[in-house]
């Protein structure tokens, strides 16, 4: 989702050489993402050539930001949560 937040949309090989995912993965997650809301994911031809290409939705834009906001609260508590968690 963050690589998506960054291009207005991206096609399935650039995912792919981006991520460095292999093709059954890339497939599985973003069909993941696509059925949470927050990844549309459009297929067509360009002449008999297939074409796959993710953008990420105003649902997926708002969790980013949302997971982001989080992040920021966690660094600003100036505690390190793997420190707290392997002290429970």
């Amino acid at each position: 989702m963050m690589l998506l937040s960054g291009v207005k949309e991206a096609d399935f090989k650039f995912l792919l050489s981006t991520l460095g995912l292999t093709n059954g993965n890339l497939s599985v997650q973003s069909g993941k993402l696509e059925e949470a809301g927050y990844v549309a994911i459009s297929k067509s031809f360009e002449g008999k050539i297939p074409r796959t290409r993710y953008r990420l939705t105003d649902l997926g834009r708002e969790r980013l930001a949302a997971y982001w906001q989080g992040m920021d609260k966690i660094r600003a508590t100036g505690v390190n949560p793997i420190q707290v968690l392997r002290s429970e």
